[in-house]
């Protein structure tokens, strides 16, 4: 099942897609956004399209603790808003630290920042989706 990740900025969204089998995240694309929600997710939907998607999974940054806070209970309604435009189901998904670890791992390929702020978001999208990949496939066993 192909899936996209997306991981919620307030200026850039990163765009992640799994292969069909829904095995393995790879990034996509960084997106600008747009001047509303709904512009944004036009484009999203328009990914959905081009690469056959069952679902969008998208990134909730919990507290460490593990709880809702402003920056979360903002993607809920932004995932809200989501569905009445994404025609395939939309679920959120845990996306704590991804960027962190997005930032570390090019850190260790030594990429300078420029270069880091270009592509960490659909890094971090790809970390959330491989994340929901791996649990989803738990689930099944």
């Amino acid at each position: 099942m192909r899936s996209i990740g997306v991981d919620l900025g307030t200026k850039r969204i990163g765009i992640a897609v799994s292969d069909s089998s829904g095995t393995i995240a790879s990034p996509l694309t960084v997106l600008a956004r747009g001047a509303s929600h709904s512009q944004d997710h036009k484009k999203i939907q328009e990914i959905v399209v081009e690469y056959e998607a069952q679902c969008v999974v998208v990134g909730l940054p919990l507290t460490l603790s593990g709880t809702i806070g402003p920056a979360a209970q903002s993607a809920l309604d932004e995932i809200k808003e989501m569905t009445k435009s994404i025609t395939v189901p939309v679920h959120p998904h845990d996306e704590r630290l991804t960027t962190k670890t997005a930032n570390d791992a090019m850190m260790q390929a030594k990429m300078n920042a420029q270069a880091r702020r270009r592509i960490v978001d659909k890094i971090a999208a790809a970390v959330m989706l491989q994340g929901w990949l791996d649990h989803v496939d738990r689930q099944k066993s």
